[in-house]
């Protein structure tokens, strides 16, 4: 038995040792968070849509410090949510704040009249010029519904 000890052991030393004498990568992060999307009414076209629980609304980001390489934003529903008529009049907006949480840029999704169970928005790569946090917002009929947001640090 400490002979496998002393073999592992040595395993684990060599390893440690191999790992240290390679060069620092950069640093990458990627930061994935979900919010649920509360149950709401809303009127299109005098008909009144009704968004059931079960719906959970996530923000993905890829990127390292302050740019930003990968954003997507998008509704899931399951169970009871799944079998809703979606989200009519929608759109997805990402906004960036600095650490006092000013916001200093909005980039505004557009308008999707059709209604769909399953809205989803990627954005472009963003170079930052402040840390702070990045938020994406399901807005419907107008109205924002849910925000799920990421800071954004050293």
């Amino acid at each position: 038995m400490n002979l496998r000890f002393a073999a592992r052991t040595i395993a684990t030393l060599a390893t440690t040792a191999a790992l240290a004498a390679l060069p620092p990568s950069a640093a990458h992060a990627t930061a994935i968070g979900s919010t649920a999307v509360a149950s709401f009414d809303y009127q299109v076209g005098g008909v009144t849509m009704k968004v059931p629980t079960g719906c959970a609304f996530t923000h993905i980001i890829r990127g390292a410090g302050r740019k930003i390489t990968y954003q997507n934003a998008g509704v899931d529903c399951g169970f009871v949510g799944a079998l809703n008529s979606g989200f009519c009049n929608w759109r997805i907006d990402f906004t960036y704040a600095n650490t006092n949480n000013r916001t200093y840029r909005t980039s505004r999704g557009r308008t999707h009249t059709e209604c769909k169970i399953d809205p989803m928005r990627n954005n472009s790569p963003q170079k930052l010029p402040h840390y702070g946090k990045a938020c994406a917002h399901l807005v419907v009929n107008g109205a924002r519904r849910v925000s799920q947001c990421h800071h954004i640090t050293k």
